[in-house]
């Protein structure tokens, strides 16, 4: 009997209009002894739909797109119980993909098949942010907006420059959050210009941190914090730690911790991003983990 695999493809995503690569690597699923289904996203939140609605009747569901493309469908996934939720693969096809750079996953949709039908799956962690999830990271500030307003199209045609161009314009509007986060009992209550809680190397195309730091399926996740520099001098040394990614030195004032659970509360309607889609803020919002969330085949 074969096994069924589910293919959600955002037609949108990235710059390679072209879907011959796809059927290239359907073909290899196909070859893998899988009957392939192929449903095709119109609309934000179509593959949470879909999994949630006909998840559960795969072995295994593919999606291609962007990182939003596979938020939404790990968001679907999370809604099926854990002895029933099918594994998952990913073929990045985004303007960015951050996450498909942290795991190494090939840009070639039949390259990255190919990998994944090698059948060794890895065990993902999986954030969770009040009701909804995120594969890699919950962020706030500086940055932050650029993700989830960029236009699509824009994104198409100028890749990742895309992101650098709407963060500069953002500089305009840079202002500092006022917060406090209690990580695992530890409380940091202040300005911050930038807030990341992540699961990956590589966060928003632009700050990197170390595959030592990392663990996908640790338990914990890596909280980064930029605080707004009160003297000239740290100012300073709060650039070099970004620029020099020496986040464990805490130059400048930086934060950097690896933590189960996050609280953060605020008196302002601070909006945040979950894998680069944008997430409305909340008074309090609790952000925790759900261990070896998913299984992915990489």
């Amino acid at each position: 009997m074969s096994k069924k695999l589910l293919f959600i493809v955002n037609p949108r995503a990235g710059r390679n209009k072209s879907h011959a690569p796809l059927f290239d690597a359907a073909a290899v699923y196909c070859a893998a002894g899988y009957l392939v289904s192929i449903q095709m996203t119109r609309r934000s939140g179509d593959a949470t739909r879909l999994v949630q609605s006909i998840g559960a009747d795969y072995d295994l569901i593919v999606c291609h797109g962007g990182d939003g493309t596979l938020n939404e469908t790990v968001n679907g996934l999370m809604s099926i119980p854990a002895e029933r939720r099918p594994q998952v693969s990913y073929l990045p096809g985004g303007s960015t993909n951050d996450f498909a750079a942290s795991l190494s996953i090939s840009g070639e949709p039949a390259v990255a098949a190919q990998s994944a039908m090698r059948l060794q799956p890895c065990r993902l962690d999986v954030g969770r942010f009040d009701e909804r999830y995120f594969v890699y990271v919950a962020s706030f500030g500086a940055f932050t907006k650029a993700s989830y307003s960029v236009p699509q199209d824009i994104k198409n045609v100028f890749g990742h420059f895309a992101y650098i161009l709407e963060g500069v314009r953002d500089l305009d509007t840079l202002r500092p959050y006022r917060m406090r986060l209690t990580a695992d009992g530890e409380v940091f209550d202040g300005e911050f210009l930038f807030g990341a809680i992540s699961n990956s190397t590589s966060i928003a195309g632009m700050m990197k941190l170390s595959p030592a730091d990392v663990g996908f399926n640790d338990g914990v996740f890596e909280l980064l914090l930029v605080p707004v520099p009160k003297t000239p001098e740290q100012l300073q040394a709060l650039v070099r730690a970004l620029m020099y990614q020496e986040y464990e030195s805490g130059g400048g004032g930086l934060i950097f911790r690896h933590v189960r659970s996050v609280r953060a509360e605020t008196a302002e309607n601070i909006p945040w991003t979950l894998d680069g889609e944008f997430a409305p803020g909340a008074p309090v919002v609790d952000i925790s983990i759900e261990e070896s969330g998913i299984e992915m085949l990489l």
